[in-house]
């Protein structure tokens, strides 16, 4: 059997070991969260609103001990640990605010008489795999709209962040959740298999890599459940001759280096027009000092550890199969000793197909910059990615950022601005980035059933 370990990233001290639970227990979750689908969908809809802005207001009140969490478990450095949990209480008093709206009947425009309307419902229990970069955050996208729409959930965390999983569990419980609709389990992937091919769940959610994400549609797809998949991403970056090139290269810092870079909307391949690479990229490096690795603990850290040792050796493969194969490291690229899973900023050069940092998805603080010779060029580099997830164009022209807008084969487009998350925007991509969308309206009608009353003798 299986354990999920709390491991400091920092300092390789293990902390804190859970064991998985067996298929009985499993089973007995999944009868439960059923079981409380039949109350907690027929419970009044303003009660459940009082849930989730009881559990935004939790968040809020304890801000620095669920950071604190973060920062031990996944390294996230405590600054950008307290902005997680900003946005997560902001999640769930989106959804307290507008889950009465999104459940509105829509009246249809119809030929003939009578009447009919489209009504939102929820469908049942619900499985969520969710993964360790924003251990919160992830929960929140899936659990907030769900739960509000009147589904349940049974929900597997990453093994490395354990007591953020049961953080999550507990500040349901406090805020009033009744037992069986939010359901933390600690199990195995064949477990989740079990768990997805149970009769009784409707559909599942899955953050995570493109293999899991394969795995879990596989299953979804073989017992014809209901399957949102936000996958990896490699995100293109445009800068354009015209743009402001101290602006671009700020964002593109923090694009890149926020979150130890692990993040599927980082930015991660950068093409920068031909007159202003030189000096685009000695900005981007000199924005490098204030992104130098330190102690997560230290508000002033911007850049910690990566989630561990193995996430550094991968990241580390890619980097080094990128320089023995012809590319440059303008600066980094040299793993450092020590316990701690720390990897410092590094920017490549040189990178062309064939290496595989050219197309895989660099999980870490290690930017790709491109040389291109027009925005035609940049656009067609940036499509040429099995992702399609997020992309930032910088540029002083409203016409060629439209266009970019138009032709870039992502998900979602920043203009003049890196990929930021608020609950009112839709998240989600295309191609191998995954299907389907969370948060704002769109998120809430992911596992709902949108059922048709149709009434030929009522009144129009």
């Amino acid at each position: 059997m299986g354990v999920y370990t709390t491991i400091d990233p920092a300092t390789g001290e293990r902390l804190a070991q859970y064991p998985e639970i067996s298929d009985a227990e499993l089973k007995d979750l999944v009868a439960r969260s059923a079981a409380a689908y039949r109350e907690w969908r027929a419970t009044p809809l303003e009660k459940r609103r009082a849930v989730l802005a009881r559990v935004a207001e939790i968040y809020q009140e304890r801000a620095d001990e669920l950071a604190r969490l973060l920062t031990i478990e996944m390294g996230k450095p405590i600054t950008q640990a307290k902005g997680e949990v900003a946005l997560v209480a902001s999640i769930y008093r989106y959804y307290a605010d507008h889950a009465e709206e999104f459940m509105a009947d829509e009246p249809l425009d119809i030929a003939g008489s009578g009447s009919a309307v489209v009504r939102t419902e929820p469908i049942g229990p619900l499985v969520g795999v969710m993964p360790w970069n924003y251990p919160y955050y992830q929960v929140a996208r899936f659990a907030a709209p769900n739960l509000a729409l009147g589904n349940t959930i049974v929900l597997k965390h990453a093994r490395n962040c354990p007591q953020s999983a049961l953080a999550i569990e507990r500040v349901f419980a406090e805020a009033g959740l009744p037992e069986g609709v939010y359901a933390n389990a600690f199990v195995s992937s064949a477990q989740v298999a079990e768990a997805i091919a149970d009769p009784r769940v409707q559909g599942v959610s899955l953050t995570g890599s493109e293999k899991a994400g394969s795995a879990v549609g596989e299953v979804a797809g073989r017992h014809m459940k209901k399957c949102v998949l936000e996958l990896g991403g490699s995100d293109p970056f445009i800068v354009l001759r015209d743009a402001d090139i101290d602006a671009a290269a700020a964002a593109a810092a923090v694009g890149r280096f926020a979150n130890g870079g692990q993040a599927c909307t980082a930015s991660k391949r950068f093409f920068v027009e031909e007159p202003i690479y030189d000096e685009f990229v000695q900005k981007f490096l000199a924005a490098l000092a204030d992104w130098q690795p330190g102690d997560p603990a230290d508000p002033g850290t911007k850049l910690g550890p990566l989630s561990s040792r193995s996430a550094v050796d991968d990241l580390d493969e890619l980097v080094q199969d990128a320089l023995s194969n012809g590319a440059r490291a303008l600066t980094g690229g040299e793993r450092p000793d020590g316990d701690g899973a720390y990897y410092p900023p590094t920017v490549l050069v040189d990178v062309a197909p064939g290496m595989r940092a050219y197309y895989e998805e660099l999980f870490g603080p290690v930017a790709v910059v491109h040389r291109v010779g027009s925005l035609d060029a940049a656009i067609e580099a940036a499509n040429d990615s099995p992702f399609g997830l997020a992309s930032s164009v910088f540029t002083a022209d409203p016409e060629k950022a439209d266009r970019a807008a138009s032709e870039l084969e992502t998900g979602m487009v920043w203009i003049n601005s890196t990929s930021k998350s608020s609950p009112d925007l839709p998240f989600g991509g295309v191609k191998r980035s995954g299907f389907g969308r969370e948060l704002a309206r769109f998120g809430f009608a992911e596992f709902a059933n949108k059922k048709l009353v149709r009434n030929p003798g009522g009144k129009r």
